[in-house]
């Protein structure tokens, strides 16, 4: 291949174009929006993950432990604010020991400087939290996601990529003499091969380029909290619960940003719009597809009781969420706290109702899909573009 277009300016996207310009590729890339990283680039907790997570050898896995290494030293050497603050992952009842011992030994298989630690040790790094144990995790940090994106725009505009906003991709063909056809509208793009990075709509970009991908996109908003000033001393860092290894999200947590606010969220609901970041975001055309996709009702009958519900009651009720919060950290208060926006998670799904918990990347000829992508993406953007940029290399 001698060009590519991408589809989709949020931060993977843009990697990809980095590391394909870097390898002597000619690159164009298309973003529908009028800004770069407007969607879950722009909308996320801006936390660089450890890697503590995932199955060991999978993509998440492998990726988000390079990724926390080769993001940090990105944005180290292009001016972009980070910090590698560690965090606690919090077990606040007994019944939650075994998930946090079986995160220790992921952390462990995983490579992951991680080290189980006593409520009084925890209290040393965060003195207000409650717990009856806690991992303390070292490498993960705090990150301007956005100002990754900024960075990346600029290197690639010196190198001369053709960056094109307000440009979605409407239709996408075969080229007569191989390669891909993609008309924005306003234009037609002819390129050797795609790579499609557009996140919330992964999917539907695959099937305009005639894949029939393997899993459907669902979205979920997760709602953001953010302490009040005078009570951000409650928090000194980044403080998780542990996880329900059942599900895609990480629960409800408190981490301090590189301005100082501390936030706290998400919960995780069902969005009524692919980019519905409120509830009085509503599209039909959107609510239609989910509900005529199979695996939404099959997930719905697994976990719409209680979970589902526990999280549509926290989403209405400052109550209920500053409970969640005052789970890890009893001082905080209903009072304390007040709404910070929202972003929406691209959660692939497939017929069965089961969520893809792995990044899935799936090939045509001449073209990539990202069509699952969600966190730890933006740690692992630079390592999915290299492993992106391969598979272009060898077709």
């Amino acid at each position: 291949m001698r060009n590519v277009v991408v589809v989709g300016g949020g931060i993977v996207g843009l990697a990809v174009a980095w590391e394909l310009t870097r390898r002597g590729l000619d690159v164009t890339v298309l973003e529908k929006e009028s800004r770069w990283a407007a969607h879950q680039t722009g909308h996320n907790s801006n936390v660089v993950h450890a890697g503590l997570y995932y199955k060991p050898g999978s993509f998440k896995a492998r990726m988000s432990v390079a990724g926390n290494r080769s993001i940090v030293d990105f944005a180290r050497q292009y001016g972009v604010p980070v910090e590698v603050c560690g965090k606690l992952v919090v077990a606040t009842d007994e019944k939650e020991i075994p998930a946090l011992e079986i995160l220790a030994e992921r952390a462990e298989a995983n490579g992951v400087p991680a080290k189980k630690i006593s409520p009084a040790e925890a209290r040393e790094y965060e003195p207000e939290v409650a717990c009856v144990a806690a991992l303390r995790v070292e490498s993960t940090g705090i990150i301007d996601f956005p100002g990754v994106c900024e960075a990346l725009v600029r290197l690639l505009d010196e190198a001369g990529v053709d960056l094109r906003l307000n440009s979605p991709a409407v239709a996408i063909r075969a080229g007569s003499n191989g390669g891909v056809e993609v008309a924005t509208g306003s234009d037609v793009v002819v390129a050797d091969g795609l790579v499609n990075c557009a996140g919330l709509h992964s999917d539907r970009v695959a099937r305009l380029a005639g894949l029939t991908p393997s899993a459907r996109i669902v979205p979920f908003r997760g709602e953001y909290y953010e302490l009040k000033p005078d009570r951000r001393h409650l928090v000194k860092g980044l403080i998780y619960p542990v996880p329900d290894p059942t599900l895609p999200f990480l629960g409800v947590h408190l981490t301090r940003m590189l301005d100082g606010s501390v936030h706290a969220g998400p919960n995780a609901v069902l969005a009524l719009r692919r980019e519905g970041y409120r509830w009085a975001d509503f599209s039909a055309k959107d609510v239609a597809e989910v509900a005529a996709f199979p695996g939404i009702w099959r997930l719905a009958r697994k976990y719409a009781f209680p979970t589902g519900l526990d999280e549509v009651r926290r989403s209405f009720s400052k109550k209920r969420f500053a409970a969640s919060l005052a789970r890890l950290v009893p001082a905080v208060t209903e009072a304390d706290i007040v709404r910070h926006g929202s972003g929406v998670r691209a959660q692939a799904m497939r017929r069965d109702g089961s969520l893809v918990d792995d990044f899935l990347i799936e090939t045509a000829r001449d073209q990539v899909h990202v069509l699952n992508a969600p966190s730890p993406a933006a740690t692992s953007a630079l390592e999915i573009a290299r492993h992106i940029a391969d598979q272009v290399s060898k077709d």
